[in-house]
């Protein structure tokens, strides 16, 4: 295989490489309160951070809306100093929330200008905007998340479906719930909502593997974002899962969220808020103005990102001067702000570090000591008073850097991604996270028939423990309950949060669920069976929230040999047939999670008796079956010495014993089975502690945002026909003053295209926003044909000699061919006479034709339309380059016709010289190795010589050798 070959190969290999990988990008957003931070994995490129337009690595989670124009990013920050009330932002302090919550009542207090309403079909929050129109949280998040997907494809160069988002630890059911909506308006398909502590913890455990064993270490993550504080523990050890399929032991490092301690309130917002304040008042001290800057939502703006600025400069800086140009009526700021007076406004916020350092060693029940090292995490760890507060409150000097604070998450959350993704396969890391609020079932309890009280018993029994991992299942078993009844799922103790925390929290209950079929299935069966209960089969996907997935009756009965055998083979028959046809296993629409998912996560039976009185089921269902057996049915069983006695028998007596087994066995076989029998109950579900929003309202959500976008879309488009018409008429009347475009028009034809750009350049400034794209586009085709003729002759006046040169080498090369070309034409020969006379004829009108267009074109002024132009040259050129690859193709696949052996046709001459050619040979064939009778030719061909001659003397007839190509 020749270089340029191998070559083509590599290359097609590349390519269908890439084809195959298309589409197999997946993306994660670490969603903040203040930025989001974006990243990708496709094949080739692994874990990398998302730039954005403006080719930075984070970016504000923040949207302006104005005259139905949405900017975001660092547009949107900016523009949200202009236009406070049109700019959203810290969206997460109100999301999944009611309208009457203690966090939202100090979201207005701390952005006053926005107007808030309550959302009457779901109680929850909706922003009204200065046109009228109302947007939910979800919807503005949605919006941001939409843009991060923009950014994303647009950095991997293909669409990006799939991503894995992260969320604050301390975000409940109708939080996690809510940001789901969000992504799915956003039109992203959440792999998994983690919870950003633990994409830390995966990311800081990704690239240390080899350090862990089986011996679990502790570490401790602390961190200060914007708007929340947390630490959380660890535990990192590796793990051993033996396969229920194939029975091979998997060995994979593991992490376990041992405890988590939080303060959804303290983050660097607050200290930003402080400081703002601060400058504020030493603004109205100076008493520039009349006016109080604290009554101006624009330079409270202002401010509010001049303290963000200072706070950074004094985490490095003893001292430093806060300035603002224009914050008030024409008046500018300028004020010095030390390390110590921020201190000492925050001083009760550094003293709630400590806490949540407590709270997340309560509740893994352990201490410092156990702890490996401390890990910062977060923007709000780079002040030194918060370093030096948790210094003090874990008692060490050092602290872990080892992690970029602002990337970890998201580089954790997309190496999950890439885990859950379909097209990729990376190495094992588990994660088993932790559920921060306890869930428990509450039901009535069934009165007997001796209670005739009238009081009702209300049972809780839990369901999900707090710091219990999951993802996992729970099966809720209700054992009394033969009639409809109904049970609500709420969170359990609480306790452990404070009281505002509490108010915070919203409602407590989170379904209230109503089984209805169970007196049915109950009289259905209860005749030939016997009931054991009702189980409700929950489950809690690695996303922490929490599923109804099905609920059953339970029964049991004892089914003779004979009847079980008949159904069960009713039962495989009905079985294959559904399999076959598609209906053997189902995935659970609502929940996401395919079978094989769900058998990898564990399950647990709960029942609904306290522990001390629950009896046991396994016993009693033993000695219901063994008082139905025939009395000598487990007579084998009795003899506790027969082993024994087996063994010291001879080998003779094996064959009785076997005819005895086969006995047993068929008695065995005869003895009832215990059959379950379970019969589907319908469940109606209520959401409690958050109403979702109706179908209509998310497919109008969902037009909305997608409306937005096309209008964005087209704005773009309108702005960048804006732009082709500005730098066009820029270039062109720069190009009108260069030598060569001089030279190629008159000053008639200049003066007109002059008037023309300067017209041009008049309508665009007197365009207002109402102007459609078309117009744009009109304008600047005329422009572009105004200058066609121009530009064609000047670009053919510079090309024209490249080309005239380039086609006298072609004609030159095939010339040269045409003469080689001659001593190989005729019969069995690479080329015909055809062939021959065909090239000869077309180098002639070549040549002819270059000659005539070149004398005419001498004779034509520049200025004038050219006689021929470059692509008419190439033409010409490829008319040659195509008969010349034909002919040499034909010489690489040419192979000479095969020459029929000399005939003997004298046949007795031929017998009679037989016996003395054998004789010649074994005393000539010693002495000249050349005088055989038999030699290959050239061609691979047998040629048959006379006696005494040589291969030198043999010429195959019509070749001659000195005729080479």
């Amino acid at each position: 295989m020749s270089f340029s070959q191998m070559r083509l190969s590599l290359l097609c290999a590349v390519l269908l490489l890439a084809v195959g990988a298309a589409g197999l990008a997946v993306m994660s957003v670490d969603y903040g309160s203040e930025f989001m931070k974006i990243a990708i994995v496709k094949p080739g490129v692994p874990m990398e951070i998302v730039l954005n337009k403006e080719s930075r690595r984070k970016t504000p989670t923040i949207v302006t809306i104005k005259d139905g124009e949405r900017l975001f990013g660092d547009a949107a920050l900016n523009a949200g100093i202009r236009s406070p009330k049109n700019t959203y932002r810290y969206l997460l302090d109100v999301l999944g929330k009611h309208f009457d919550n203690p966090l939202v009542e100090q979201y207005q207090k701390k952005f006053p200008f926005y107007t808030l309403v309550k959302d009457e079909e779901t109680g929850t929050v909706l922003f009204k905007h200065e046109d009228g129109a109302l947007y939910s949280p979800e919807e503005l998040i949605a919006m941001i998340l939409q843009m991060a997907k923009e950014y994303a494809e647009a950095f991997a160069e293909q669409p990006i479906a799939e991503a894995v988002i992260t969320v604050p630890p301390f975000f409940n059911q109708a939080e996690r719930r809510a940001m789901l909506r969000a992504a799915d308006l956003a039109g992203l398909k959440v792999l998994q909502l983690i919870n950003d502590n633990a994409a830390v913890a995966l990311n800081y455990g990704v690239f240390r593997r080899k350090i862990f064993n089986e011996t679990a270490l502790n570490y401790m993550f602390f961190d200060i974002g914007a708007s929340s504080t947390s630490a959380t523990i660890v535990a990192y050890q590796v793990t051993k899962v033996k396969s229920p399929v194939s029975g091979v032991v998997d060995t994979f490092p593991q992490l376990t969220v041992k405890g988590v301690g939080v303060d959804r309130t303290l983050g660097g917002m607050e200290f930003q808020l402080r400081l703002r304040d601060l400058l504020a008042k030493l603004f109205n001290q100076a008493k520039k103005t009349k006016n109080d800057v604290t009554k101006d939502a624009r330079a409270m703006q202002k401010l509010y990102k001049e303290a963000g600025r200072l706070k950074q400069v004094l985490s490095a800086n003893a001292d430093h001067f806060a300035q603002v140009e224009n914050l008030l009526d024409d008046e500018d700021f300028r004020a010095k702000v030390t390390r110590d007076e921020l201190e000492s406004l925050c001083e009760d916020l550094f003293a709630r570090v400590g806490k949540v350092i407590k709270d997340a060693l309560d509740a893994s029940e352990m201490t410092m000591d156990e702890i490996s090292e401390v890990i910062l995490m977060g923007g709000g760890t780079r002040i030194p008073k918060i370093q030096d507060t948790l210094k003090a409150a874990i008692k060490r000097e050092d602290l872990g850097k080892g992690i970029n604070t602002d990337e970890a998450a998201a580089l954790g959350a997309v190496y999950q991604a890439a885990h859950l993704g379909k097209g990729f396969k990376v190495k094992k890391f588990a994660i088993r996270d932790a559920v921060l609020y306890p869930i428990q079932v509450e039901f009535e309890r069934v009165k007997s028939k001796e209670d005739s009280s009238d009081m009702s018993k209300t049972i809780k029994r839990v369901l999900f423990g707090r710091m219990q991992f999951y993802p996992q299942k729970k099966v809720m078993t209700f054992n009394k309950h033969v009639t409809d009844f109904a049970f609500e799922v709420n969170y359990g103790d609480l306790s452990f949060l404070s009281e505002f925390e509490l108010r915070a929290f919203g409602n407590t209950t989170i379904d209230a669920v109503t089984l209805k079929g169970v007196e049915d299935a109950y009289m259905k069966h209860s005749a030939d069976s016997e009931s054991k209960g009702v189980k409700a089969h929950f489950r809690m996907d690695d996303s922490g929230i929490l599923y109804l997935d099905k609920v059953e009756s339970i029964f049991e009965k004892l089914v003779s040999k004979d009847a079980d055998s008949e159904e069960s083979t009713l039962s495989k028959i009905g079985s294959t047939i559904s399999n076959l046809f598609g209906g053997g296993k189902k995935e659970d629409a609502k929940g996401g999670v395919d079978e094989q998912q769900k058998d990898d996560i564990p399950s647990e039976e709960i029942g609904d008796q306290p522990e001390d009185k629950k009896p046991d089921t396994a016993s009693e269902e033993k000695k219901k079956v063994e008082a139905e057996l025939p009395p000598d049915a487990d007579s084998k069983d009795k003899q506790p010495g027969a082993k024994d006695e087996a063994k010291d028998e001879k080998s003779e007596g094996s064959s009785a014993d076997k005819k005895d087994e086969k006995k047993e066995q068929k008695k065995e076989d005869k003895k009832p089975k215990l059959t379950t029998i379970k019969a589907d109950i319908k469940a109606e579900k209520q959401t409690r502690d958050l109403a979702e929003p109706s179908k209509e309202k998310l497919k109008q959500s969902k037009k909305l945002i997608d409306d937005m976008k096309k209008r964005d879309e087209e704005k773009d488009l309108l702005e960048k026909t804006k732009n082709e018409i500005e730098a066009f008429v820029f270039e062109a009347q720069h190009r009108l003053e260069e030598k060569n475009y001089k030279l190629c028009s008159k000053e008639e034809e200049r003066i007109a295209i002059t008037e023309k750009l300067m017209t041009a350049t008049d309508w665009l400034n007197e365009q207002d926003e109402s102007t459609p794209r078309k117009e744009y586009e009109s304008k600047l085709k005329d422009l572009k044909s105004v200058t066609k003729d121009l530009y064609g002759r000047v670009n053919e006046m510079l090309e024209r000699p490249a080309a005239i040169e380039a086609l006298n080498s072609m004609v030159n090369h095939s010339m040269h061919f045409m003469v080689s070309m001659k001593n190989f034409t005729g019969e069995d020969q690479p080329f015909t006479q055809a062939e021959y006379n065909a090239l000869e004829k077309l180098i002639a009108e070549t040549r002819e034709w270059n000659k005539t267009v070149n004398a005419e074109q001498k004779k034509t002024s520049l200025r004038e339309k050219p006689k021929f132009t470059v692509q008419d040259v190439e033409m010409k050129i490829g008319a040659l380059d195509r008969e010349m690859k034909y002919l040499i193709n034909k010489v690489k696949s040419f192979r000479p016709k095969t020459k029929a052996k000399a005939k003997d046709t004298n046949k007795t001459e031929s017998a009679n010289n037989e016996t003395k050619a054998k004789d010649t040979k074994k005393t000539s064939k010693k002495d000249d190795p050349l005088d055989q009778d038999i030699f290959e030719d050239d061609d691979g061909d047998d040629v048959e010589t006379t006696e005494g001659s040589t291969v030198k003397d043999q010429k195959a007839p019509g070749h001659d050798p000195d005729d080479e190509l």
